[in-house]
């Protein structure tokens, strides 16, 4: 019974493509993150929200943002995979 049963294959890890996305995460996370303390700002002057405003925006961007990020890395992912089967 021993012999039907398969271990799973532990794949090898390829750097370059990890390497591709941790990259263009950064460069993408900076734009992502900039672009969420400067809305947070803008918005909260445009419409006079006032002394707490602007983090409140500034934190709801960030969160979108961060959930922009996840997606971004998780379909990277697919289209340069971390791991390869030997």
């Amino acid at each position: 019974m021993t012999d039907t049963v398969q271990k799973p294959r532990r794949g090898r890890i390829l750097w370059v493509n990890v390497l591709t996305v941790i990259s263009a995460a950064v460069l993408i996370g900076a734009e992502v993150f900039g672009g969420a303390f400067a809305a947070g700002w803008a918005f909260a002057m445009l419409f006079n929200l006032g002394e707490y405003g602007v983090p409140v925006l500034q934190a709801t961007f960030f969160v979108i943002g961060i959930l922009v990020m996840f997606r971004f890395i998780r379909n990277a992912q697919k289209i340069e995979p971390f791991t390869a089967r030997e």
